[in-house]
């Protein structure tokens, strides 16, 4: 899933100021399960929403750091939908975020960076401010 610069708010990096990182082959991510990558200093959570083919495979990549805890567990996080809106519950006190925009569905307030990604010939690109 590849988001625009016209995409903007709380939670979005800005495109100028931005580059792409690789971290793997869309080929090694699992529907409905999330990893972690370090991409420099940050801890990143991938998640592949879908089982479609590896070229239209579904990925969204949020902060790994859970705000309410500090624990760096969202890769862990039980991965379902709210209303029909992607989320990941932390697997520390249960909070939902949106997998779309951040939010904690939970707490007022709460939220995580939403990273953009794109598969460029069969490698996972995550674009970082």
């Amino acid at each position: 899933m590849t988001r625009t610069s016209e995409l903007t708010g709380p939670g979005w990096v800005d495109a100028a100021s931005a580059h792409w990182e690789t971290v793997c082959r869309v080929e090694r991510l699992q529907p409905g399960r999330g990893v972690a990558a370090l991409l420099g200093d940050r801890q990143v959570a991938l998640f592949r929403l879908d089982s479609r083919t590896e070229a239209g495979a579904e990925i969204v990549a949020i902060d790994n750091v859970d705000p309410i805890s500090g624990a760096s567990v969202l890769s862990r996080g039980i991965v379902g939908d709210r209303g029909g809106e992607p989320v990941v519950a932390s697997p520390i006190y249960k909070q939902a975020f949106s997998l779309v925009t951040g939010r904690c569905m939970d707490e007022q307030g709460q939220e995580v960076m939403v990273y953009q990604v794109r598969v460029v010939d069969g490698w996972v690109q995550v674009e970082l401010p």
